[in-house]
């Protein structure tokens, strides 16, 4: 522990050394390099660190002299063989809680609801649901229940409460032996006292179908070898739990230092957290103020849009106010056409959000990325889809419910003065509504609603309808456009056509609208891309994945983190859909990463995989060479900017993809990898194949110095897609520029009985081979989850005073909460995380 004193009695200030597996969930001896020097700065009155300090003094030498009682010196050196089994082992447990007391309550719980119908006995195959591995976990706790029942010489295949307590208080055991000697009964099934190999590859094969690893459950008979290997370096053929025990705690002597500094160093940051304040006010304050900080893009251009709207309304408001109509239909007719107003206003906006290739250029060619908030284009167009639908009903509402009774029922002295507009007075609801006024506006709400309705996300992205269908009815709007314009040059009570104003509001975002599809199709078909390879990705849980490369075209230029639309005439010609570019502009080549998961991604899946299988040329489900298979026609039209391109802008970047949204971080981190090489081959120009039209000389420097990717997916095969790039950034990045983080989500964290010995062999294999058995590649892969504040602790303390970017591509789901914590992290330390979300 070190301490320094510059700015007391001002502040405060505590430098600790931390270990990043704490913070990713991996052993100490796999994370490089070590957390150096956080800083946490609190400021107080004089009193305020008299008192504090007084209380805090007390804590920490209660601590220290613990810490101090259990220490021990270094041992020898041992191998790294002995290492691994001590990672895997020595936080083994196998329930959640750490208090075992209060976790019985649940138990109990459990207990009663699953007993109901077997006479209060607990049979085998319930167990690891009642004390919560869940029912995925059956077969691992029918192992452990068989374990626990031999020690307590249980024959039957149903326990009491009594014996369901007695296995409760052994499994809550914290102490190594009891953990140890229960883990060793489950492998050791013909309770001998000794493990031999067979029954080490059982137990391999049972932790890899209960963590969902085929290809580990494949090759048992290899891995266990290994541990055999490593716990029985006599070759005695078996390990006994008395010599695995003695082995482990020796080798713990190893790791005490650094753990006491680690736990040090944790007591430290939790005493010296800022104390939350408690006046109202103040906590309202500060939150409005870092509102306001990170969303002041947004706010402007919403009030922006608020007051255009707010006046326009009024405008309309008070002009028919003073109008001989107000004397017939009061207030009704302001309110009716000052929302017509505000809904001209809208239906031009609308389109400007997805004019692609003009919001690319602006992005990539002007200043005005400073102020205008790009990455919210889809955000802003569903906002303003919100306010047509306002502007929509109440006008209808107002025409309908209001105007509409009183032109039927007005007298004829009040109606003389409407004569002029009408040429008689309206005497039923179907004379205003069968002519083109009414038809049109009739026609345009039918459209209109089923446009929004197939629009929402659970219908675009569900089942019952799908994508295809929210598509199609979206290019409604072509007809809505051209109902709009035939509606606003019949109206009943403009007659001028400078009032007739609709066209005014359509023409410029109409004509833009339409240049922008004019040049997307002649883009696209001009030159048609040819495919030189294709991989089949099958076997997947969520249908598999089809990799297209293609040979790029001379005049396409993009930056990493961009998308582009492809088209496949074999299964649609109309539908085009999006995707990250996965190769780097560095690339001869561009690539895209189609994960089958709706109508169309699934067929043409289908229709290349057909192909495939058709073709001898490549062994594996690929295809490459020069006899080219005969692939469908693709087309494809960008590439379109997107938020992940502004990497660049910082020189410290966190890419965070869950599942194939990991495709733009992949190009962006063989975008850095291509960078590293030109700046260590010394070529002046490291942006190299990449001209995606900057804005000047600065904007194209490369500033980014540091990169961590977090990539998490289910399903072990996944790691299959980018392996190739896994293992050129471990052989290639000798500074260590890009940290790569693999977490495959379907294994259970480090320290639970169900993955330990997936630990053990991954640590094994790693140490003696160089590649890891979970990913296949020379990274090795983490266990469940990232937790994220964690994360975000650990780049802050090596990054301090420094801008972050934060990017993320993937389901919704994570979005709120690594949103919320690079909100915290900037607001409460010296590091600013901008956080940038993918449309996925």
């Amino acid at each position: 522990m070190e301490t320094d004193h510059d700015h007391l009695p001002d502040g405060i200030k505590v430098a600790v050394n931390d270990c990043p597996a704490a913070v990713h969930g991996g052993s100490a001896e796999e994370s490089q390099p070590a957390l150096k020097g956080e800083v946490l700065e609190h400021r107080f009155s004089l009193g305020a660190i008299v008192r504090g300090a007084s209380n805090r003094i007390v804590s920490f030498s209660r601590e220290l002299r613990s810490f101090a009682s259990t220490r021990s010196a270094p041992s020898s050196r041992y191998e790294a063989t002995n290492s691994a089994a001590l990672n895997a082992l020595m936080g083994l447990k196998f329930i959640r809680q750490t208090d075992g007391a209060a976790g019985w309550q649940e138990v109990e719980k459990c207990f009663s609801q699953l007993t109901v119908s077997t006479s209060g006995l607990l049979h085998r195959s319930s167990f690891a649901e009642c004390i919560g591995m869940g029912k995925e976990s059956k077969e691992f706790g029918g192992k452990l229940f068989d374990a626990l029942a031999r020690r307590q010489e249980i024959r039957s295949d149903s326990i009491d409460k009594d014996q369901l307590k007695k296995f409760w208080d052994q499994i809550a055991d914290e102490s190594f032996h009891s953990r140890l000697q229960t883990f060793f009964d489950m492998v050791d099934r013909d309770a001998d006292g000794r493990i031999t190999e067979e029954e080490v590859k059982e137990i391999i094969t049972l932790s890899a179908s209960t963590n969902n690893l085929c290809n580990i459950e494949k090759e048992a008979d290899e891995y266990a070898a290994l541990i055999m290997e490593a716990l029985d370096p006599k070759n005695e053929g078996y390990i006994h739990v008395q010599k695995l025990e003695k082995v482990l705690l020796e080798a713990s002597k190893k790791s005490a230092r650094g753990e006491d500094s680690r736990n040090l160093s944790q007591l430290l940051s939790d005493q010296l957290k800022r104390p939350a304040t408690n006046n109202p006010f103040i906590s309202l304050c500060q939150a409005t103020k870092y509102f306001i900080k990170h969303n002041w893009r947004r706010i402007w251009i919403l009030v922006l849009w608020v007051g255009v709207m707010t006046g326009l309304f009024a405008y309309k408001y008070v002009q028919y106010r003073n109008k001989a109509a107000y004397q017939v239909m009061g207030h009704c007719v302001c309110m009716a056409k000052g929302a017509a107003e505000t809904l001209k206003l809208n239906m031009a906006l609308i389109l400007l959000p997805v004019c692609r290739n003009t919001m690319t250029w602006l992005r990539n060619n002007t200043k005005l990325r400073v102020i205008v908030p790009f990455d919210d284009n889809l955000n802003f167009h569903m906002v303003v889809a919100v306010g047509v639908a306002v502007g929509t009903g109440i006008h209808v509402i107002y025409h309908m419910a209001c105007d509409f009774p009183r032109l039927i029922h007005a007298s004829s002295e009040k109606f003389a003065v409407l004569e002029p507009l009408f040429k008689e007075q309206p005497s039923s609801y179907w004379e205003l509504v069968k002519g083109v006024e009414g038809v049109t506006g009739i026609l345009m709400v039918v459209l209109m609603v089923i446009a929004f309705v197939l629009a929402t996300p659970w219908l675009r992205r569900g089942k019952l309808t799908g994508f295809n269908t929210f598509w199609y009815t979206h290019h409604l709007f072509v007809i809505v456009y051209a109902l709009l314009v035939v509606h606003g040059l019949r109206l009943y009570l403009s007659t001028e056509w400078y009032e007739k104003t609709t066209w005014m509001y359509l023409a410029v975002p109409v004509v833009l609208y339409a240049l922008e599809r004019f040049t997307r199709a002649f883009r696209s078909n001009i030159q048609p891309v040819t495919i030189v390879k294709a991989f089949d990705y099958s076997g997947h849980q969520r249908g598999g994945v089809l990799a297209l490369h293609m040979k790029k075209p001379d005049d396409f230029e993009y930056r990493s983190g961009q998308y582009m639309f492809v088209n496949c005439p074999a299964v649609s010609p109309f539908e085009w859909h999006p995707f990250s570019i996965t190769s780097a502009p560095g690339d001869d080549y561009l690539s895209v990463y189609i994960q089958a998961v709706g109508d169309w991604t699934r067929q043409i899946k289908k229709v290349f995989s057909e192909v495939l299988q058709a073709s001898s040329a490549e062994k594996g489900g690929s295809s490459e060479g020069q006899n080219l298979p005969n692939y469908p026609k693709v087309l494809i039209d960008g590439p379109y900017g997107a938020p992940a391109q502004e990497y660049k802008n910082y020189e410290v970047v966190m890419l965070v993809g869950l599942g194939i949204g990991a495709t733009p971080m992949i190009s962006i981190v063989k975008d850095i990898l291509h960078n590293i090489k030109k700046i260590e081959e010394g070529e002046a120009d490291i942006e190299g194949g990449n001209g995606g039209g900057g804005g000047g000389e600065d904007e194209n420097e490369f500033k980014t110095r540091r990169a961590y990717f977090y990539w998490m997916t289910r399903e072990q095969d996944s790691f299959d897609w980018f392996k190739g790039v896994m293992d050129e950034v471990a052989e290639l990045d000798h500074d260590g520029v890009i940290e790569l983080h693999n977490h495959c989500t379907s294994v259970y964290a480090q320290g639970d009985a169900r993955s330990a010995f997936i630990a053990m062999i991954q640590d094994l294999n790693h140490a003696k081979k160089g590649y890891d058995v979970v990913s296949g590649t020379r990274v090795k892969a983490q266990f469940s989850k990232p937790t994220w504040r964690k994360v975000f602790k650990y780049i802050h303390r090596r990054h301090p005073n420094t801008e972050v970017g934060v990017f993320y591509c993937g389901p919704p789901r994570p979005t709120k909460e690594l949103r919320e914590l690079a909100l915290d992290f900037t607001n409460k330390t010296s590091t600013t995380f901008d956080f940038h979300k993918e449309n996925f």
